[in-house]
């Protein structure tokens, strides 16, 4: 046998002497003294080296004599001749032997006595083949499956290591995951809406250039596309060409939005993607997906997988879907719901607001008018709408309002929980009602998350709606026998007027229609601007906030230090809302401290979408109002960690904007 690795060391040992003895020959001549200093000097270097080279040759020698004496000749036979690559190592992962399939399979056909075995088995150390069960390691270009078997004697451990070739198996089993089922469920969001006022050959032509742009996509991934209704299509790929429609970030939406109307309305497109071992497991999947699509907005793409759902696109905004067939059935079932319960409890979010506590109040009275005994839970402690819950109290209507313990004590198996301006159990404002609660009502407007109610009995979620408050007065208008009156309606104008900046902001047409019904029951606009009145105290922080605030990119960032409490947020939030109207400000964020750590109110006009940034710092909301908390986090850390979720999200609203300006030309 050749021990090329440990051998290798005897031509740099002969080098070494040489140019010690090459340095002695001038010596001689210049200094005798230091001539005879050094010779003897390079004569103990010389000979240590020899030792050395001894030593190490005894260890090999002994490693090798170690693991021969635990094989027989006829143990060494079989080894040698074993049909698979077969190979031993000491106790420190060093190769002492192997037969010749090893050497020609797994070496390449070169010797490596000595050489440690990561070096071979790509980092896998024998002892970490021993404790694994049948591990897989790659050499080359062929994946082997090992099999460790230890041998001891006199407390030296050595691994005879087996080696069973299962490239083709591993290819096969690659190669049936790749061609696994993707079910793709696309929807055209706004086509009954852009397409309306079109004339037939109009709408055709449009939806035809969508339609081209669909078919050409998925051509593109061998797949099957069928047409399933006006604005429904189905697709079917293979699972190998789903990583590059995510590494793309599903560039058919931004395409599909540079096709537009001659009024230069963008059509928007959303997917839903289902995987799953059997076609009808992937086509449910794609439709749950879809849905979640839809509640976020539209214009996205959403993937179900193990942990929830993946999310790609959602820049743009969501179309606003005039049809009220829905809220009329949802009326009548809210109304029937209301009619058979022993009594009715409201409840919002955490820190409720205008838009929370005005539809939720609104609501009570309407199940009062029923005859159903109902009161609004919040607490007067942490809520942003106090001076809402004092307006009802001047009316002499303060017994709307109950705390968490009376409504606990209220609970029964036949209390029906109504939850509005919310979908997420963790951020209700009372969680153990909602745990306790059998029947339960959703009435919600924000983008839908993954961590959404999902066991309500009537799930109410309008994401085109501008408030909770609007979709309440609708529900009220469609519910015969509800009444509410004037101080209720100045309550769902006043959050109508909160969550659209005062009818700036996503008021639609079902928006001022809502609100004429609201003047008609006796709203006075009056009264509502004075529930939006501030203490000087709030003015003032306000103002520094906003004085404090610097230009990041395309963005404000400000932070609150001063105040505590709700009027900390109240302020925070205006500081918001004052920081868009400064030029070339898109979006805006203020930092304030929240317990350990800071809480984030963002806003902006939709050009950039503020709910994406939220959500990837654990929050959400709308595209142009959100939240977020960042616990146990120090100010710089949440600065760092706001600016990273900014440029991720401008990053690929710019990628978007590439994308659609190429498709358009």
């Amino acid at each position: 046998m050749k021990f090329r690795k440990v051998w290798s060391v005897t031509p740099i040992s002969v080098a070494l002497c040489v140019a010690l003895v090459s340095f002695l020959v001038p010596m001689f001549f210049l200094n005798r003294t230091l001539f005879y200093v050094q010779a003897a000097l390079s004569l103990l270097m010389i000979g240590v080296t020899i030792w050395h080279a001894a030593t190490l040759q005894r260890s090999i020698r002994r490693y090798l004599g170690s693991l021969v004496s635990n094989l027989n000749p006829e143990d060494k036979a079989a080894l040698e001749n074993m049909p698979i690559p077969v190979t031993a190592v000491s106790a420190e992962g060093e190769l002492l032997w192997y037969n010749t399939l090893f050497r020609r399979e797994i070496l390449g056909g070169e010797d490596v006595y000595g050489s440690k075995l990561e070096t071979v088995f790509g980092g896998m150390t024998a002892d970490r083949l021993n404790r694994r069960l049948f591990p897989q390691v790659r050499c080359k270009n062929s994946t082997y499956v090992v099999y460790a078997a230890k041998l001891r004697k006199g407390g030296q451990g050595a691994y005879v290591l087996y080696c069973i070739d299962n490239t083709e198996l591993t290819r096969i089993a690659k190669e049936y995951e790749d061609s696994r089922p993707v079910v793709l469920s696309l929807y055209i969001d706004n086509g009954e809406e852009i397409t309306q006022n079109l004339r037939d050959s109009e709408r055709a032509q449009l939806i035809s250039r969508v339609e081209t742009l669909l078919e050409d996509w998925i051509a593109a991934c061998a797949g099957i596309f069928r047409k399933c209704g006006s604005d429904r299509f189905l697709a079917l790929v293979e699972h190998r060409h789903l990583a590059g429609m995510l590494e793309s970030r599903f560039d058919i939406l931004d395409k599909v939005r540079s096709v537009r109307t001659a009024e230069g309305v963008s059509v928007t497109l959303s997917i839903g993607v289902g995987i799953g071992k059997t076609f009808y497991e992937a086509e449910t999947q794609a439709r749950q997906s879809l849905d979640m699509a839809l509640g976020r907005g539209g214009d996205q793409a959403a993937i179900k997988t193990q942990n929830g759902f993946d999310f790609y696109g959602g820049l743009s905004k969501s179309v606003e879907k005039r049809t009220k067939v829905r809220t009329r059935v949802v009326a009548s079932a809210l109304q029937d719901m209301i009619l058979t319960s022993d009594n009715v409890l409201l409840m919002g979010h955490k820190y409720s607001d205008l838009d929370c506590l005005g539809s939720c109040a609104a609501l009570t009275v309407a199940c009062r008018s029923l005859g159903k005994p109902a009161h609004t839970v919040y607490d007067p402690q942490s809520t942003l709408a106090g001076v809402l819950a004092q307006h009802y109290a001047k009316q002499k209507k303060e017994d709307v309002f109950i705390g968490e313990k009376e409504a606990l004590a209220l609970m029964t198996d036949n209390t029906l929980l109504i939850i509005t301006d919310i979908h997420q159990p963790e951020r209700l404002d009372v969680p153990e009602l909602y745990h306790r609660a059998k029947a339960v009502v959703v009435i919600d407007h924000h983008r839908k998350t993954v961590s959404h109610i999902d066991n309500a009995a009537l799930f109410y979620h309008e994401p085109n709606a501008s408030s909770a408050s609007e979709m309440v007065a609708e529900l009220v208008q469609y519910m015969p026998d509800a009444k509410i009156g004037r101080i209720e309606a100045e309550g769902l104008f006043a959050g109508m007027m909160l969550d659209t900046r005062n009818f700036v902001m996503k008021a639609g047409v079902r928006t001022f229609e809502a609100a004429a019904y609201l003047r008609r029951v006796g709203a006075d606009t009056v009264a509502v601007k004075q529930l939006f009145s501030e203490t000087m105290d709030t003015y003032r922080q306000k103002a520094e906030i906003v004085a404090s605030a610097r230009h990041y990119d395309v963005a404000a960032i400000a932070f609150a230090d001063e105040g505590q409490g709700s009027q900390l947020r109240i302020a925070a939030a205006q500081a918001a809302d004052e920081l868009l109207c400064v030029k070339g400000i898109e979006a805006s964020f203020v930092l304030f401290p929240d317990g350990d750590g800071y809480s984030i109110s963002a806003r902006s006009y939709g050009a950039v979408n503020v709910q994406l940034v939220m959500e990837a710092l654990g929050g959400g909301g709308h595209q142009t109002m959100a939240g977020a908390c960042l616990r146990s986090t120090d100010r710089k850390t949440a600065e760092t960690l706001l600016q990273k979720a900014i440029d991720a999200t401008l990053a690929e609203r710019r990628r978007a904007q590439a994308v659609q300006q190429q498709a358009e030309q």
